[in-house]
């Protein structure tokens, strides 16, 4: 591209060297832009992609065209060109032209292809190299009139050592060196750090810009990369620590140079903050004089070149093979190693089928561009070998170009969504395949066509792997709580009417009263953050509850017969309640929740005792009265040890326990017991004030024993003796094997009295407990009665299993005794 023979004055070559982080290519970027027409070759099409949408931003898409070997964005007439080094149109003349990384010309297999760059590629008015320090011995002397402009890092970079994976700081860079590697980092990292973001040099542009947008929000603070990473993408990391210092090159296992380790560990700091690199405490650490290297930026001279003849000889195969190994006449340069190109062509030509084809020139030049059609599936060597074949086959063929037939298949085997990551991943590596293919217009009928539908493929399935990565790599929730409990300030935390908790937008539980319940997280991490972060979230709300509960007016609470006690109408209290019943005249309750301040929380708990003493005294009054009267010595005698069992057994008590007292009270103490509300009846002795249902339910809030169900019908005893305390809070008596309402009994009692000594069925149908619908009860009930004794003094017949049975014998009249019969007088005379 030189324009010397036209009479111009030459291209100005320049090359700027200098550590990572120094703005090089920020500046040919800005040169390129200076002039009418550009051109720069990146060595990652990730890298490409960047470059481009950033000259589309400031110089609009009709402006800039992007061709890598998969994509081609070209539009009709651009000023500049955005290319991986190997796709540059060099047969276009632009006046700037830029190579990246130029330091690759040493590279084993991608070397040659940037030394010809090097060599050969110019811009009509500015040429510049972009790369390392170390290239500059050999730059001067492969380009003798170029100029040398050294920059300096903008910021420090400094070393820190070993770390665990888990205490690395935020805004880390973790690098390892193969696929299931970096799953695995991001694996633990997602369990113990909330989430990582994954780049790697096989993803897509699209899944990788989308992980690259997750890390730089500061959705995730971590990073888990391979070195792609330190080929110019330029990120907001503050360390990077390397997970192992041992890769695979393609053909071998071997330590990492010191200048491949200063590459990515540069990618710490930017612009002008400082910053750091390490390894994690799997890897061994670092030797002190390889981090002086690093630290300094002092890494040894590239030596030389990586070369391989670009004027190939397509006359014959064997002339091919000649020119391939045709070694360089200067100094600077050595022969490249065979790469995979030259491989597949020595494999191909000792095909019968292809050597048969490959006599022509124009048949050998088809068969080089098969051979160097990209493995991005890393596929075997066979298996790339058949697919070079079929393509060279379909370009040698009578159409001369791969038909709808060839493409459709491959394209219909990987039009599909589903699957996990590595499958996602595989069918992305094959899209890549046919997107070199649809790129190359003389290889493929409706190139246009293809080209479209390749791309379209491509961002559908980058969008549903990125997904797949955010997916098992990242826990939102867990992310977005551990970046508000960083940023204090700038946290959006909230309570909403109806109680729902949010922290960043992430639901972390639900707020009633005073009580906080936080959601469960999906491990130790998340249950940790989810705390945290609802603790600071939630604890100003439940100060002011609690400010506000202590302040309340007796409207404001109730009780349920269970114990629970509502502040408008949501549970916020417990009765710590006892088997044998708690004192409900002194009542102490459990507040609900553990967060606000202790005294706080124990102004609250007081103000809800103070409404149930003073409520105990409105519901259970004539307990309330009878017991003052006990204390404090008005009832004496008799009457004082009535009482006293009255209020040990929560006002209800069998008559047969106090028989011998009632029968020796004399009227005065009679009317004393009257006086005190307390009745005394045929079976029973008890308060009636307290079988009333709001007396009830207050009584049974002080059991710490199961509720007994409310039913009309007979409740059978349970095998264990109920307590007085939970008889007398249901209002119930023990009958035989069954529990009976007090007030049922005294009412058969008094309708037993009332038709001397017997119960008609329309007396016992007039009893509320039996229920109206329960006709069968009724029935039987007219059972019992036809078989009860029809003798006064006769013993009833046995029923058994009947449920009336008992009430038979509670409600039975006492035999009447025979009239004697006087003996007649004899008669006097």
């Amino acid at each position: 591209m030189s324009d010397r023979s036209a009479g111009l004055a030459p291209s100005r070559v320049t090359a700027v060297l200098g550590p990572t982080n120094t703005g090089k290519t920020h500046l040919a970027v800005e040169r390129m832009l200076g002039h009418a027409s550009g051109m720069i070759g990146l060595p990652l099409r990730l890298l490409a992609r960047e470059i481009y949408e950033r000259i589309v931003r400031q110089r609009g898409a009709a402006a800039v065209a992007l061709i890598t070997g998969e994509e081609k964005i070209v539009p009709p007439r651009p000023h500049y060109f955005v290319c991986t080094v190997e796709a540059m149109p060099l047969e276009r003349s632009v006046e700037f032209l830029a190579i990246d990384e130029i330091q690759l010309v040493a590279d084993p297999e991608r070397g040659h292809v940037f030394t010809q760059r090097l060599l050969h590629a110019r811009g009509r008015f500015e040429t510049m190299f972009l790369g390392a320090g170390t290239m500059e011995p050999l730059i001067r002397r492969l380009v003798p009139d170029v100029e040398i402009v050294t920059r300096d890092r903008l910021s420090t970079l400094s070393y820190a050592g070993s770390k665990k994976l888990t205490r690395l700081p935020r805004r880390s860079a973790i690098v390892a060196f193969s696929t299931e590697r970096v799953y695995a980092i991001a694996e633990l990292i997602r369990r113990q750090r909330g989430g990582a973001a994954v780049v790697m040099g096989s993803l897509s542009p699209r899944t990788r810009n989308a992980q690259v947008a997750l890390y730089q929000s500061g959705e995730v603070d971590f990073l888990v990369a391979t070195d792609a990473i330190g080929m110019g993408l330029n990120m907001d990391v503050d360390h990077v620590a390397f997970a192992g210092l041992r890769k695979f090159d393609g053909r071998r296992t071997r330590w990492l140079h010191a200048h491949e380790i200063g590459q990515i560990a540069g990618r710490a700091g930017r612009h002008l903050r400082d910053g750091t690199f390490g390894v994690t405490a799997e890897a061994e650490d670092l030797d002190a004089d390889l981090v002086e290297q690093v630290v300094e930026h002092r890494f040894d001279p590239v030596e030389a070149a990586e070369w391989r003849n670009a004027k190939l000889d397509f006359d014959t195969l064997p002339d091919l093979l000649r020119s391939l190994t045709v070694t360089p006449q200067r100094s600077g340069v050595s022969l490249t190693a065979e790469a995979l190109d030259e491989t597949l062509l020595r494999r191909l030509i000792k095909d019968e089928e292809v050597a048969r084809i490959g006599r022509s020139r124009g048949a050998i030049m088809r068969l080089w561009e098969a051979c160097q059609l990209p493995d991005f599936q890393k596929t075997t060597l066979d298996e790339h070998a058949r697919l070079a074949k079929d393509v060279f086959h379909a370009l040698t063929g009578k159409r001369g170009r791969l038909n709808d037939d060839w493409m459709g298949p491959r394209f219909a085997f990987v039009d599909r969504d589903d699957g996990q990551i590595d499958q996602l991943s595989a069918r992305l590596s094959a899209v890549r395949t046919l997107s070199y293919i649809a790129n190359r217009p003389d290889w493929v009928h409706d190139a246009q066509g293809w080209r479209d539908k390749t791309r379209a493929l491509e961002d559908r399935l980058s969008d549903v792997l990125h997904e797949r990565l955010t997916a098992r790599f990242v826990d939102r929730r867990t992310t977005a709580l551990m970046r508000a409990l960083n940023v204090r300030e700038d946290t959006f935390a909230g309570v909403a009417d109806d109680g729902e908790v949010t922290v960043e937008g992430q639901v972390v539980g639900q707020l009633e009263g005073v009580r906080f319940q936080m959601e469960k997280g999906a491990s130790a991490l998340e249950d940790r953050t989810l705390r945290q972060a609802a603790v600071r979230a939630v604890t100003p709300e439940i100060n002011r509850r609690l400010g506000r509960l202590a302040a309340e007016t007796d409207e404001a609470f109730s009780v349920t017969p269970d114990g629970a006690v509502l502040w408008r109408g949501v549970l916020t209290a417990q009765i710590i309640a006892t088997p044998q019943g708690a004192d409900p005249f002194s009542p102490v309750v459990r507040l609900l929740g553990e967060l606000g301040p202790t005294p706080a929380r124990e102004r609250a708990k007081r103000r809800i005792e103070a409404w149930l003493a003073f409520e105990a005294g409105r519901a259970l009054r004539d307990l309330r009265r009878l017991r003052q009267a006990v204390e404090s010595g008005a009832l004496k005698g008799l009457p004082r040890g009535i009482a006293f069992r009255l209020i040990e057994a929560g006002g209800l008590i069998d008559r047969r326990d106090v028989e011998r007292d009632l029968a020796a009270l004399s009227q005065v103490e009679r009317r004393t017991l009257k006086s005190f509300a307390i009745r005394v009846g045929a079976h029973s002795v008890w308060l009636p004030g307290l079988q009333k249902p709001r007396a009830r339910h207050f009584a049974q809030a002080f059991l710490d024993t199961p509720l007994i169900p409310a039913t009309p019908d007979l409740i059978p005893a349970p095998p264990e003796p109920p307590s007085p305390r939970l008889l007398s809070a249901h209002g119930l008596r023990v009958a035989g094997r069954w529990l009976v309402p007090v007030e049922t009994l005294e009412k058969m009692a008094d309708l037993r009295a009332a038709n001397h000594g017997r119960l008609s069925d329309e007396a016992l149908t007039d009893l509320g407990w039996i229920a109206d619908q329960a006709k069968q009860v009724i029935a039987a009930l007219k059972t019992e009665r036809a078989r009860l004794p029809d003798k006064p003094g006769a013993a009833p017949k046995p029923v058994k299993d009947s449920p009336f049975a008992a009430l038979a014998v509670l409600t039975e009249a006492p035999p009447a005794r025979p009239k004697r019969r006087r003996p007649r007088r004899k008669a006097t005379t």
